[in-house]
């Protein structure tokens, strides 16, 4: 989340006229994350979280992500649910935006996950997994393979500014990944971008998931690689193998790998450590004047791409032989 376009109280209340919602008593920007404008709405019915879409969400995506947050509820996992206004339409338009209003999960993210925290949300991600397995649609995944070269060639005349020789670095790593990357796995909806910040506790138990303007239609262990780059380093960069052994473990509780899958973490935890590398060295070099965003530095995942180039058994990560 971040805040990219300015809201006036005005506009929101004019916006909020077409819903009943109850009287706006107070809103805030929320500056974590790097994507979409979001605010934190205080009404007279309660809390609500509005979302303006910008950057790298296209507006023809917005009916599957909100057709499938209804769709996991449906199935029991917990994620925010659109409010509709009184047209009964979920999207609407404000600031020049596609803009939408969510309801507020409680919960608090945790800042430094343990080892059960990684375990619960291995069986939440299995199960979010399984209940999208029968979602109508499909969205490919613009940010795999060929969206690595396009941000890669958008980002390469200034990457050295980050890392001395980092343009020939990511290079030499979209050639080894193009050449090996696995093509038939299983696959379905994904989150693709579970972050700690987008998975909600209350106290020990994983109370909600948010956030899912990446989701899209690709391999489930894709999806688990990035949770385990995301959740499994320490703050330092080091690999953290009893945090991957309880997130393997929690998610094949409900799921279990294929041989396929299992042989394929290696060069898939690569490939989401560069993808997360190359959207934030670009988000780096192009922070908006003005922006209210905190751009998150490169270099974290450059140091974790750097270690599973390194990896040839996923026995590694905590998986049994």
């Amino acid at each position: 989340m971040a805040v990219y376009t300015d809201v006036s109280a005005a506009d929101l209340t004019a916006f909020l006229e077409a819903y009943d919602l109850g009287t706006l008593l107070s809103f805030k920007g929320i500056a974590e994350g790097v994507e979409n404008s979001n605010f934190l709405l205080q009404t007279s019915r309660g809390a609500f979280i509005l979302t303006l879409y910008e950057k790298r969400v296209d507006a023809e995506d917005l009916p599957f992500f909100i057709g499938l947050l209804g769709h996991l509820s449906a199935k029991g996992l917990n994620c925010p649910q659109p409010v509709r206004n009184r047209s009964g339409d979920v999207l609407g338009r404000l600031c020049g935006r596609p803009a939408a209003i969510v309801t507020f999960l409680d919960g608090i993210w945790i800042a430094n996950p343990q080892a059960r925290h990684c375990q619960a949300l291995g069986e939440v991600l299995a199960r979010l997994h399984l209940a999208g397995a029968d979602f109508p649609m499909r969205r490919a995944n613009a940010l795999s393979v060929d969206g690595w070269k396009r941000l890669s060639a958008q980002a390469a005349p200034r990457a050295h500014e980050v890392a001395a020789g980092l343009a020939a670095e990511i290079e030499t790593d979209l050639a080894d990944l193009s050449a090996r990357w696995p093509r038939d796995l299983p696959a379905g909806v994904i989150h693709a971008d579970l972050f700690p910040d987008n998975v909600f506790f209350l106290g020990e138990t994983l109370s909600g998931l948010i956030d899912f303007y990446f989701a899209c239609t690709d391999a489930f262990a894709y999806d688990l690689s990035i949770c385990l780059n995301a959740w499994c380093f320490s703050a330092a960069g080091a690999f953290d193998a009893a945090k991957s052994e309880a997130l393997l473990a929690g998610y094949q509780s409900i799921r279990p790998l294929t041989l396929a899958e299992r042989q394929a973490l290696p060069v898939l935890a690569h490939g989401s450590a560069l993808r997360f590398m190359l959207t934030r060295l670009v988000d780096w070099l192009n922070v908006p004047p003005g922006a209210l965003v905190r751009p998150k530095d490169p270099r974290e995942y450059l140091g974790k791409m750097r270690f599973h180039r390194t990896v040839e058994d996923s026995r590694i990560y905590g998986l049994p032989g």
